[in-house]
């Protein structure tokens, strides 16, 4: 069958065609007339509309992942927020809906959560593309009442939002309140630790003190090396002094140089007395005694001078002792302090280990509290539900284009299957397809259209066409 056989077929069976798609449309016509009137009123919110939280002043992150939007949609058409719809509209106090209730379920369960169970089979919950805006629709008999509930779902939502946000916080805020009693302890224990030790140990300012003593320590030094260079050089002039040779504080004693001088005068006359006169003439006498004198007396100087020596050495020997022992007394001094400086810094440090512990918990429950208090929500009513003037359903002229699309399918169906049962020859290609002949001519049987107001018996006109 080609595509003029099939609409020959369908121009023959014109009527069945048409009868069966005006019983299909007039059917649809009057059930969509029978059908009870459904209204839908949609609310509509936006989420995460801030991009500053106001308490901690932080720019949030992006929220508008489809986890988060998934995790929103599912808490809006939870059961949670129906029942808070449920008693917010105070379903459940009408004895028309108690008496429901009873017939539906016989008094199993709840009427609280049949109602919640009823109005979650009727919402829908859809997000927009590529948008933070959600819309809550529900479906109802009554449109004053199906705005009423798309409204309530998107306000108890709004609450639950801030009570899932505002509830942790509260609680961390309790957590805190029991940390910052602990830690205001710890960070007392550990000042009266700090506080009781500079008592027992008499300390003000170990840096200050401990600066004083390293100065000191430092002079100390300075002060003994400069005494052990003069006690070397006192040690080398007792040596040289005591070991009788050309000592520089013997050469350098004036006395001692006019002695030698007087004694070196006192030997020349001698000398002379004694060439000239005998070894006991008065004159060789007293030259002798004077010599001897003048010995003796320098004899005398210079032991002198080399116990000056000695003592000298001595003092700068006792003075390098005493610096010494101040020295290694001021050492152990410093070391003592630097002791005290690092036990005192280790307590210095728990000290402001337990301070910085307390501020930082203090700040952050100060912080947790507010936000436990705050009412402000990530979630704002955009535009709310209106009662419908049009009712969704049912859609006359959608059921109508839809019934004119089937009622021309079931024709054309019942078109095809009356042809399967009275099958006719209505063209040349029928003929030739049954017969298996060719067709060598063709008659036009088609009546000539009638005049109007012609009498008397017509003759049909009858036309021959070969082939």
């Amino acid at each position: 069958m080609n595509f003029a056989q099939f609409l020959t077929i369908l121009n023959a069976r014109k009527r069945i065609l048409l009868l069966t798609l005006a019983v299909t449309v007039l059917a649809t016509i009057i059930v969509s007339s029978l059908l009870p009137k459904s209204y839908q009123a949609t609310s509509t919110i936006v989420m995460n509309f801030k991009g500053i939280d106001p308490l901690t002043g932080l720019v949030l992150p992006g929220q508008l992942t489809p986890g988060y939007m998934a995790t929103q949609i599912d808490i809006i058409g939870s059961k949670n927020v129906a029942l808070r719809v449920v008693d917010h509209l105070r379903l459940a106090e009408s004895p028309a809906v108690q008496a429901q209730f009873q017939e539906a379920t016989n008094g199993q369960g709840t009427v609280r959560d049949w109602l919640a169970d009823l109005l979650l089979r009727k919402i829908e919950v859809e997000p927009s593309r590529e948008s933070s805006v959600v819309g809550i629709s529900f479906k109802g008999s009554d449109p004053a009442f199906v705005a009423a509930v798309a409204n309530s779902f998107a306000e108890e939502y709004q609450r639950l939002s801030i009570q899932l946000k505002v509830e942790p916080m509260r609680k961390a805020s309790g957590y805190f309140n029991d940390q910052i009693k602990v830690l205001r302890d710890n960070f007392e224990q550990a000042q009266s630790r700090l506080s009781k030790y500079q008592q027992e140990h008499g300390i003000v300012s170990v840096d200050n003190r401990l600066d004083v003593e390293s100065t000191r320590l430092n002079d100390l030094s300075a002060q003994l090396v400069a005494a052990q260079t003069q006690a070397m050089e006192g040690r080398s002039r007792q040596s040289v002094a005591q070991g009788r040779g050309d000592s520089p504080d013997v050469n350098n004693n004036p006395l001692i140089q006019n002695l030698r001088a007087s004694l070196s005068a006192a030997e020349s006359k001698l000398a002379e007395v004694g060439q000239r006169l005998s070894s006991n003439h008065p004159q060789y006498l007293s030259a002798r005694a004077e010599v001897e004198k003048l010995r003796a007396s320098l004899n005398e100087n210079l032991r002198l001078t080399q116990n000056t020596v000695g003592s000298n050495a001595s003092v700068l020997n006792q003075r390098e002792s005493e610096i010494r022992a101040a020295l290694d007394a001021q050492r152990t001094r410093v070391l003592e302090l630097n002791r005290t400086r690092d036990e005192m810094n280790v307590l210095s440090k728990d000290v402001e280990s337990a301070q910085r512990a307390f501020e930082m918990a203090s700040q952050r429950q100060s912080q947790t509290r507010i936000e436990g208090q705050s009412e402000q929500s990530d979630v704002a009513l955009l535009n709310p539900a209106v009662a419908p003037l049009e009712a969704s359903s049912p859609k006359v002229l959608l059921n109508v284009a839809l019934s004119l699309f089937l009622g021309t399918l079931l024709g054309v169906g019942l078109c095809m299957l009356a042809e399967m049962f009275d099958r006719r020859v209505r063209s040349e290609t029928d003929l030739t397809d049954i017969a298996d002949v060719p067709v060598l001519g063709t008659i036009n049987w088609a009546a000539p259209k009638r005049k109007r107001f012609s009498f008397g018996k017509k003759t049909m006109q009858h036309q021959l066409r070969l082939n």
